[in-house]
């Protein structure tokens, strides 16, 4: 299903793509209403949210999406992986459904707005058909994926990857991920059941803020998601000598710090000097033995290269590999490189990008194409069904932290687009 999707979008027109403008949008009032009162669900005295994964907040949280639901026509549920799902049957027996999905966990002392505001819009989006008496031919589901800020253990759970001794290992929060599927209501020893195979989903649409500034910057009313950058992660470990700091003259030490520096500022020479997007980042730093006395023997730090071309992540480490090598054996140190994650990039499908732009232009919202960043539940979609994303502003590009914000008219914005993305995915995607 996905290749013929994708086949008949390269042979017709984005025009003819577009969602047919409705007379019908949502209604903003309520829904930035119900995004307010999302807040209260782990608020803290700080402003922030500590609606972390699996706790009690998240919990009560859904008993409240649960009424949303039911009020929007959707009939609810919590799978195996403790995700909630809103169903709505479609006209044409057969088909496979269309989803809307996104998270409403938030990191320890995070935002209002990163996941909410696509779940939110999504059940939003399933009040608006409902009251204009509006029948799609597929299926619609409505869903709360569990736990996206502790590794996307409720998408994953579609895409068959959430490894059974996930199930032991600490959340965000105060459970194991095992426990804490089964205090939201579902069943971890049942997680298999959950699984799709390409076919079983029609297609997939997330809406989100773009935690980044470019659309904020750049003043810019929605994006159009072109994919889910990749992740390489590696450690770079330099070894050198420790001695004593005061008596080990400077042209006789083995240093491991200084040319790890220099390897830092290396790596942020050779990002930028490729044209692109990509980013590299050193996040983390490992002196030993640590002490101000001694001359550091060991430095570990952290490497992480993010793009939506995997092969360019490989050719930017390749130059940094190189480089490191000399700088370190020039100052008479070892080195030595650890790749340690991976996570392959995911593009989004021409045809649903083709629907978001055309829809947005139809509402009369200025676009831009863009890759995300950040990591979504989306990703794990990839191989099961077609999938698109729709980004709206984040004020200042702040995401995880109290101050995140998206502006009502935004989000409202934002919703409006994914009606008109939807209805034209369900003419579209057989």
């Amino acid at each position: 299903m996905k290749y013929g999707f994708t086949l008949f979008c390269l042979m017709v027109s984005p025009v003819m793509l577009a969602a047919d403008p409705i007379e019908t949008t949502v209604n903003g009032q309520r829904l930035n209403a119900t995004m307010q009162h999302m807040h209260t669900f782990g608020e803290n005295e700080e402003g922030g949210s500590d609606r972390v994964a699996y706790s009690d907040h998240n919990r009560l949280a859904y008993s409240y999406l649960f009424s949303l639901m039911q009020q929007s026509g959707l009939t609810p549920d919590i799978d195996v992986a403790g995700n909630l799902v809103g169903r709505r049957p479609g006209k044409i027996d057969g088909l496979a459904p269309i989803i809307i999905g996104s998270h409403i966990d938030t990191v320890p002392n995070g935002g209002h707005y990163d996941g909410i505001v696509g779940v939110m819009a999504g059940i939003e989006v399933a009040s608006t058909l409902h009251e204009a008496g509006i029948e799609l031919d597929h299926p619609l589901a409505v869903i709360v994926w569990s736990n996206e800020e502790g590794g996307k253990t409720g998408s994953r759970s579609y895409a068959g990857t959430v490894a059974e001794r996930e199930l032991s290992l600490p959340s965000l929060g105060d459970k194991a991920i095992g426990a804490g599927i089964s205090h939201l209501g579902g069943h971890p020893e049942r997680l298999g059941e959950n699984r799709k195979r390409p076919g079983d989903v029609a297609g997939y649409v997330e809406l989100h803020v773009e935690q980044g500034a470019i659309l904020d910057r750049e003043k810019i009313s929605i994006g159009v998601v072109e994919g889910i950058v990749g992740i390489k992660r590696w450690y770079i470990t330099i070894e050198g000598f420790a001695n004593h700091a005061g008596t080990t003259p400077m042209d006789q030490r083995q240093d491991a710090l200084y040319p790890a520096a220099l390897i830092v500022a290396e790596i942020r020479q050779i990002i930028t000097a490729e044209p692109g997007r990509q980013v590299g980042t050193v996040g983390r730093l490992d002196v030993k033995p640590g002490a101000p006395n001694v001359i550091p023997g060991e430095v570990m730090f952290s490497l992480e290269i993010r793009d939506l071309d995997m092969d360019k992540v490989t050719g930017l480490f390749e130059k940094i590999r190189a480089s490191a090598t000399e700088i370190a054996e020039s100052h008479g140190t070892s080195i030595s490189f650890d790749q340690y994650y991976e996570s392959p990039a995911t593009l989004t499908d021409n045809g649903i990008k083709a629907l978001v732009q055309e829809s947005a232009a139809a509402l009369g919202l200025t676009t831009l194409h863009l890759p995300s960043g950040a990591g979504h539940d989306a990703q794990s979609m990839k191989d099961i069904a077609p999938l698109g994303m729709i980004f709206v502003p984040s004020k200042d590009g702040v995401s995880h932290a109290p101050t995140e914000f998206t502006s009502e008219q935004q989000i409202t914005d934002g919703a409006n687009v994914l009606l008109n993305t939807i209805l034209g995915m369900d003419r579209l995607l057989r």
